[in-house]
């Protein structure tokens, strides 16, 4: 029976941060890992001024984001959970089934949140930070803005609140999806991709969603489990026209400590892009939102501010 008065005990123990600390030691031991067989056995070639561009910027990301969430959101997290909380349905469960449940509950919440954040243009304005790298590697798993990881944060908060889970749970489930996103962005082929691709979600999956055309990068939002895009209609199968953002390429600390991320010229190597003339990406912003509610009239205003 679900517990739905609000609880609170003793805040954060020692052996939390101590089981903090060795999660946060797989993660980057798997990342290491990574990034070797992306060097020996890669998909395409890391050695080359755009691959190297991307690692740095990503790795100033990682290194910024692991401090605002070595000092904000693992502690808060892990005070908050088996704390405070409306609910206890993950408690009522039996030991063995309360881990694959919080893995599954977890996912699904991501699986909302993500697609939120292509929904909702002022999320998007944020979120499109991940998806301006125009290689995708193991590095790009953490190519987030700051404000993003506030509000997966906020997310995370919630899902406490509701499901009641322990520390413990929370840290396990939420390894073992950092580690899956990992994969799934590593610069790599995956054996077995076709079978695996019916219940998970897969490198070759996860490449058609940081596609640069928004009707391919609007699909495949599952982290772990590609069920939820399979379930609810998202799901899309194909090899992405291209990778990265047209007139969004966000480098070095600028672009993620920024509030808003502001546009740039595009970068890729070979024959030189023109800048995206500001007006043009107002056009388009404002006919994606025209398009969203049918073209009815009367909002062009709105569209355009």
């Amino acid at each position: 029976m679900w517990k739905s008065s609000l609880s609170f005990s003793i805040p954060l123990l020692p052996e939390h941060m101590l089981e903090g600390m060795g999660c946060s030691n797989l993660v980057l031991g798997t990342l290491v890992l990574f990034l070797l067989l992306e060097t020996v056995i890669g998909r395409s070639s890391n050695r080359n001024s755009l691959a190297l561009a991307s690692y740095r910027t990503n790795f100033s990301a990682l290194l910024l984001n692991d401090i605002l969430i070595a000092l904000l959101s693992v502690p808060s997290l892990l005070i908050l959970a088996g704390n405070w909380a409306l609910f206890h349905p993950i408690q009522a469960l039996t030991p063995q089934w309360r881990l694959p449940a919080t893995l599954v509950l977890l996912d699904l919440t991501l699986y909302l949140w993500h697609r939120t954040c292509h929904i909702l243009p002022w999320l998007w304005w944020f979120h499109r930070v991940h998806h301006s790298d125009p290689f995708v590697n193991v590095t790009t798993a953490f190519r987030l803005h700051f404000l993003e990881i506030l509000g997966v944060s906020l997310v995370k908060a919630a899902f406490v609140m509701v499901t009641g889970v322990s520390a413990e749970l929370l840290l396990a489930a939420d390894t073992l999806i950092v580690l899956w996103v990992m994969g799934i962005h590593a610069n790599l082929n995956l054996a077995g991709e076709r079978w695996l691709k019916w219940l998970f979600t897969v490198p070759s999956l996860h490449r058609l969603h940081h596609s640069v055309r928004r009707s391919e990068h609007d699909h495949n939002y599952g982290f772990l489990f590609s069920l939820w895009d399979r379930l609810l209609g998202t799901l899309a199968v194909g090899k992405p026209a291209r990778i990265g953002l047209d007139g969004l390429v966000t480098t070095g600390w600028g672009a993620l400590l920024s509030p808003l991320p502001l546009p740039q010229t595009n970068t890729q190597t070979g024959p030189a892009a023109a800048p995206v003339p500001l007006y043009r990406m107002i056009a388009e912003a404002a006919y994606y939102q025209a398009e969203r509610r049918g073209f009815a009239p009367g909002f062009e205003l709105e569209d355009w501010l």
